[in-house]
This record gives C-alpha cells, structure tokens and sequence, in this order.
C-alpha cells in the first residue's frame, strides 16, 4: 500500500494533534502537523495530502462557542480547498473539536442538509446535559449500514474516552434526526456496557439518540465526539493491568488511511 500523506490541522489551542499523528502513524499513514497560518502562508497545499484530520483541543479556546472561530477560520482560508477535497473522496476526520468545526462550517452532515457555504446549520453541539465538563470512557457502537468509510467491516464495539463541555448532538427537529438515521449518516452511538441503550454516563453529553458521530452522505467525512486516537495501543486501556484488552480506536485510522490509498 502506497504511504498516505495526512494532514494534521493544527490551530491555537488544538491539543491532541500529537496523538492524532501517532494513530496515522500507527494506522501505517505519513502524518504531518501542520499550523493554519501554514496553509495562510502558502506553505503547505492541502491538495497535496490524501486524508485531512481536524484534531480535538480547545481552537482559539473556544471563544464564542466550541469550534466556532474554528470553522469561520476554515471556511475564510480553507474554504474552496475543504469543499474540494471533500468532494474529490478524500476521507476527512474531525475528532471533538474538530467535529464541532465540521458542524460549525457545515461540512456535516452536509449537503443537502446543510449549504455548501455553511450557511445553514441543520444540527449542532451545545453544552453537555450534565451543565459540567465530562471526561469518561465510554464505548461505541459503529453503524454497519452506514456509508462511513471509516468503518467499513467493523462489527465490534470501540472504547475510549471523551474529554468536553460541549458535546451534545442535537438535530434542529425530529425530521431531521429521522433523514440522518434513515440514511444511516449516524456512523456511531454510544451504548452501554452490556450493549443496551446508553443513559448517563454511558451517554455522557445527553446526545439525542445517543449520538457520538455522523458522517455525510457520501461517507468521507466523520465527526465524532469521542477520542480513539487516546486507544490505538492495549497499555492505553484503562484496565489493562487487570488483563482487559481490545476494542481500541485503531481501525478507524486504518480504515482511513486504507481508503485514501486506494483513490
């Protein structure tokens, strides 16, 4: 398989681009951090990447709402080239903060729910139920019907943790929620440990439907609250001392970095 070049958004505040990178790395791609002023400045061209990762953190430290300043940053410098490579096939990634910019800028779900210009923003993520900052493990159900590339052939459940404040995904209305899950567009959900709906903590933002990503229709781009780049390697599970092993968050790199490859 051909080496995968990833680009690794890095913007003030972002700070979990250090084990994005380590996911791609291990997931067998060729990350690189690169800061947004580098794309402004003109050196480095998203064009000459295969797979674009938005890392979780605090951009510019959430000022006017998780990920927003974020977004209105990527639709001013990146706007065209974003809608390119998305449109392209190029897998996209947004991981917590990065899923709320994805939102935020209207590239999830996308069109035609939401305008190419992110003029209309048809779900969102807003403050955690709790009223409190969550920080869990948690586990995920991926969606087998879903069209998200990135979990192509997965039939297990991924654990790992999350670590935000505004997390909770709502739809504007229940016909919303009704296309998203009628195109199977929620990639993941999270459930409990013994499989069953998830309720508080198990859904530790009060997520509608126990959202934790979605994808758009074209199954290329995926945001999800959650942190799989914190479980690639059995030591990161919390209880591996004890011998529990497994359920790690590799395989959505790897599906990734696989489908970029075969573009």
């Amino acid at each position: 398989m051909a080496r995968v070049r990833v680009l690794i958004l890095h913007a003030t505040g972002t700070n979990r681009d250090r084990e994005a990178a380590g996911a791609c790395a291990a997931a067998g791609g060729e990350p690189e951090i690169v800061h947004i002023n580098q794309i402004r400045r003109g050196e480095r061209h998203l064009r000459d990447y295969q797979m674009l990762v938005l890392p979780g953190g605090f951009s510019y430290g959430d000022a006017l709402g998780a990920g927003r300043l974020w977004a209105v940053d990527l639709r001013h410098i990146l706007g065209e080239e974003i809608q390119e490579f998305i449109e392209s096939g190029k897998p996209v990634l947004g991981i917590c903060n990065g899923f709320q910019a994805l939102v935020k800028a209207g590239w999830l779900p996308g069109p035609p729910f939401s305008g190419g210009d992110g003029s209309r923003q048809p779900v969102t993520l807003t403050y955690n139920a709790s009223g409190r900052f969550e920080c869990r493990w948690v586990w995920l159900q991926p969606n087998p019907q879903s069209p998200c590339v990135f979990i192509r052939g997965l039939e297990g459940r991924i654990y790992c943790p999350v670590a935000h404040g505004e997390g909770r995904f709502v739809p504007q209305d229940g016909a919303t929620l009704a296309r998203l899950q009628a195109q199977n567009l929620v990639a993941l959900t999270y459930i409990a440990p013994d499989g069953g709906p998830a309720v508080y903590p198990y859904n530790p933002n009060g997520s509608i439907a126990d959202i934790a990503g979605i994808c758009n229709p074209r199954g290329n781009v995926l945001g999800l609250m959650p942190h799989p780049e914190d479980h690639i390697y059995p030591w990161q599970h919390p209880r591996w001392e004890r011998g529990e092993r497994g359920e790690s968050g590799l395989a959505l790199f790897v599906n990734g970095i696989r489908y970029a490859a075969e573009l």
